[in-house]
């Protein structure tokens, strides 16, 4: 595998509008599936009632970086390793829907994206995706090596001059 690989399909993505009987919120959005590319228009409406309504987005591509090989085994120990979808709404068609912007397998990005205050929904990878990530994280993962840190001594002197200047330029770098 290359150090960057690309998922051999891209994929579409339905995100569902439900409506709610809630005082405070009378519409949720929501990730409803990741599908393997769907031929047709790239955004299209699936579904349209008043209770609730579907929009298919097709035409993300699923690359996998080296680097982000900490996030992809994040992803994969956990009980169900996902699909990370960031969205926003936006008007379309007259109507204000949630469009998907990016997909990712990597936990680390979601979480950048969530620092960043974007709203992000997830789902259950398939085992056969699954087993495609674990494919890659395994050759491209390097758990970090913990270093052992001397903690100067309470007693002063030279010692402490030291580890200190040490850690004012390990700052610096």
């Amino acid at each position: 595998m290359d150090k960057t690989s690309h998922l051999p399909f891209k994929v579409s993505i339905v995100m569902q509008r439900q409506t709610l009987s809630n005082r405070w919120q009378s519409l949720q959005w929501q990730l409803l599936d990741v599908l393997p590319d769907v031929p047709g228009p790239s955004t299209r409406q699936l579904r349209a009632s008043e209770q609730e309504m579907h929009w298919l987005f097709a035409g993300f591509e699923i690359v996998l970086y080296a680097d982000e090989a900490p996030g992809y085994f994040l992803n994969l120990s956990s009980d169900a390793p996902c699909w990370f979808v960031m969205w926003r709404l936006e008007e379309f068609d007259g109507q204000e829907i949630a469009i998907p912007k990016s997909i990712t397998l990597s936990y680390n990005e979601a979480a950048r994206w969530m620092d960043g205050s974007e709203q992000v929904d997830t789902l259950p990878v398939a085992s056969d995706i699954a087993s495609w990530l674990a494919e890659y994280t395994q050759e491209y993962y390097e758990p970090e090596v913990k270093k052992k840190r001397k903690h100067p001594s309470f007693e002063g002197g030279v010692g402490v001059d030291k580890m200190a200047r040490a850690e004012l330029n390990r700052g610096r770098s």
